[in-house]
């Protein structure tokens, strides 16, 4: 047994490092294709009148002067000592930028994962009490609205309507953390948490009512209600409880997708997130913020993706001696 836990372990492991090296490459490889670099970016069309000397000066400071395997290695080799980087822009390490900016997005993933259990989870067993009525179209139709309208849209659209017919925006207040002013932060956060949940919750509500369909039909459901089972705890304890495995990987998936795939809505509710973090480092060719904190979202959706695992491995006893 404990053989066959360090080979699964072992395997795991290499199966991070093949995958963040990968994103390591991609990142590294991507940046440079994009036209332009810090100089570029830093100076704009002031770039074009430096002379050959400066040029050279300053692709010597920013280390662009070095063969692009050598930069590669630097990098990589930097951030297993924990030197990330620095932001010009921001006069900080991109570790210090780093520390900020991820609990602010783990806090929006959590509040968003929240709002789509919420959600997903209630609408999807109420679709599947009775398949094809009335109540599974309305949460069909609530789950096709979630995949299909755009997050921009709807943000955009709510910071609209609550900001101009209720004086609702406390986003333009300046972002204030948790521990700074609890109240406020988690009025900044309800909204971009909406947003991002109303999307989540589709995928998450079309899981639930296949895993409950699957489920219902079960002998065992069928004996349960034979001997009286009352039907609430019947709902909740045996066919919930034994479709949570399904439910659990999406949520596993959509929470490590918010770490780095609500840029969008961080953005445009201002909120200082390591996805905002990213854009602006594209926008200022700030190789070392895009390229450390892009590897940080990975290791940490590798992360989630572990930790998913071994939950539903404690969930169902089936999955963990498999």
């Amino acid at each position: 047994m404990r053989a066959l836990l360090r080979n699964r372990l072992a395997r795991r492991a290499a199966g991070t490092a093949g995958t963040l090296f990968g994103v390591a490459v991609f990142v590294f490889v991507m940046l440079r294709a994009i036209p332009g670099n810090q100089i570029t970016a830093g100076l704009g069309t002031e770039a074009a009148a430096l002379t050959p000397a400066q040029q050279a000066a300053l692709e010597r400071y920013y280390g662009l002067d070095r063969p692009l395997v050598a930069q590669f290695f630097a990098w990589l080799g930097n951030m297993f000592t924990g030197n990330f980087g620095y932001s010009a822009r921001n006069q900080q390490s991109v570790l210090d930028l780093t520390l900020r900016s991820l609990p602010v997005t783990a806090e929006l993933a959590v509040l968003s994962i929240v709002l789509a259990l919420a959600i997903g989870v209630p609408l999807g067993m109420l679709a599947a009490s009775r398949a094809n009525s009335a109540r599974d179209a309305l949460g069909q139709a609530v789950s096709l609205a979630g995949l299909s309208i755009p997050a921009f849209l709807l943000a955009t659209t709510l910071l609209s309507v609550f900001a101009a017919s209720f004086g609702f925006n406390p986003n333009g207040q300046g972002f204030a953390t948790l521990a700074e002013d609890p109240l406020l932060n988690l009025r900044q956060m309800l909204l971009p948490a909406l947003v991002l949940g109303f999307g989540i919750a589709a995928p998450i509500l079309r899981t639930t009512r296949a895993a409950v369909l699957e489920v219902r039909s079960e002998d065992f459901v069928r004996t349960a209600r034979a001997k009286g089972v009352p039907e609430r705890r019947l709902q909740v304890r045996h066919v919930l409880g034994n479709a949570l495995v399904p439910i659990v990987t999406m949520t596993g998936l959509q929470f490590g997708y918010l770490l780095g795939g609500a840029v969008v809505v961080e953005q445009i509710f201002s909120v200082p997130g390591i996805g905002r973090q990213v854009l602006l480092g594209i926008q200022q060719k700030e190789y070392a913020v895009v390229q450390s904190t892009v590897l940080v979202i990975a290791l940490a959706f590798v992360l989630v993706n572990l930790l998913t695992d071994v939950l539903y491995r404690v969930i169902d006893p089936r999955v963990r001696a498999s």
